[in-house]
């Protein structure tokens, strides 16, 4: 079995996210790996704020929203890891990256020498996933590394 170095864990900022990470820092801890927390902006929320800009007057700087987006995003994440895995933040790393979410997870996983990839298996959306397909269904058709599906226990425990 190959050695796990590197733990990709697709962080959303949804109750999922705290759960992918906790279970990321299980599985580095037995194989010493370097976790590296990836967020993507979605393309589709770009292009519709690009589509907004046009009935406004002066329109939206979409750079702008583009730049305030990913440090909004990397400062919630940084705030997340400071309060709930400060002993192991050091192993961590903070990507955010722009575009379709399952193609980003996919690419980074490939251009980082990923091993295995930690996936909430919910997002921030339930309807993203009726009316485009589940992001998370499609990491798991496509990636060429293990992926691992986090639920919440409470949430889909069996009833006796």
């Amino acid at each position: 079995m190959k050695k796990i170095e590197k733990i990709l864990v697709g962080v959303d900022l949804s109750e999922y996210s705290t759960l992918a990470i906790e279970y990321a820092v299980e599985f580095a801890k037995a194989s010493n790996a370097e976790i590296l927390l990836l967020n993507v902006l979605n393309q589709r929320d770009i292009n519709g704020v690009k589509m907004a800009s046009a009935y406004y007057p002066n329109g939206i700087d979409l750079e702008r929203y583009i730049t305030d987006s990913k440090t909004e995003r990397y400062n919630a994440i940084r705030a997340l890891v400071k309060e709930k895995f400060f002993e192991v933040k050091s192993t961590m790393s903070i990507h955010v990256n722009m575009g379709v979410p399952f193609e980003e997870i996919l690419n980074f996983a490939k251009d980082e020498n990923i091993d295995l990839i930690v996936i909430g298996n919910k997002g921030r959306s339930n309807l993203s996933r009726t009316l485009f397909g589940s992001n998370a269904e499609k990491i798991f058709r496509h990636a060429k590394v293990p992926v691992v599906s986090v639920r919440d226990r409470d949430n889909f425990s069996r009833k006796s």
